[in-house]
């Protein structure tokens, strides 16, 4: 069964479009979907940018958002523009670290990207993301207290790296099981095929 790696940063509305329904598409593929949620700010920082390069083009980010909300409608997904964009996603990321390898993972993951896109919530509030864990019965105390732990921090960070090391720069990011790199909600469909060998 071939392996498929899905980056996404919590901030990135394009990783909303894929989150909801790679899971689905890898299991009718026979395909092992990785969950690998990770910073792209820090990938950011390194090509002197300091945000979303949405934000350095005000023509640029208008377009973003009409299509984001086409995207949506056509994939039958509820959108929200956040009254904020970039959001912090640091807090969500690293728990969901603590959870990339657990069965709540895909779940946690949807509903951080639900809160943040459909329901224009802050996904950087504790407290949020706590009452999330609970709802989808991890325990949401525990896991936020182990999120901040020096091994998740260090571990966060490592992620950031491999993800650089695999020549990702944006998100959504796909990565075959041969190390190919496909980039964007819209080459989903790519990543899977190529998960077989189906695209030269």
């Amino acid at each position: 069964m071939p392996n498929l790696l899905f980056w996404y940063d919590f901030a990135s509305p394009y990783s909303y479009l894929s989150a909801m329904r790679i899971e689905k598409l890898c299991l009718d593929r026979g395909i092992k979907l990785v969950w690998r949620p990770f910073l792209l700010s820090p990938i950011f920082k390194k090509q002197g940018l300091e945000t979303s390069p949405f934000k350095l083009n005000r023509a640029k980010e208008a377009y973003l958002w009409k299509d984001v909300a086409r995207q949506c409608w056509q994939l039958g997904l509820p959108f929200e523009k956040p009254k904020a964009f970039p959001q912090n996603s640091l807090h969500a990321a690293r728990v969901a670290y603590v959870g990339k390898n657990e069965s709540w993972i895909g779940p946690f993951t949807r509903a951080v990207f639900h809160a943040h896109f459909a329901l224009g919530q802050d996904i950087s509030n504790k407290e949020l993301l706590s009452a999330l864990l609970d709802e989808l019965g991890v325990g949401g105390e525990a896991t936020m207290k182990e999120a901040e732990s020096a091994a998740v921090k260090i571990g966060v960070r490592a992620d950031v790296a491999e993800a650089e090391a695999q020549g990702v720069f944006g998100a959504p990011s796909f990565v075959t099981s041969s190390g190919e790199v496909f980039w964007g909600n819209d080459r989903l469909d790519d990543a899977l095929d190529a998960s077989f060998g189906r695209i030269a």
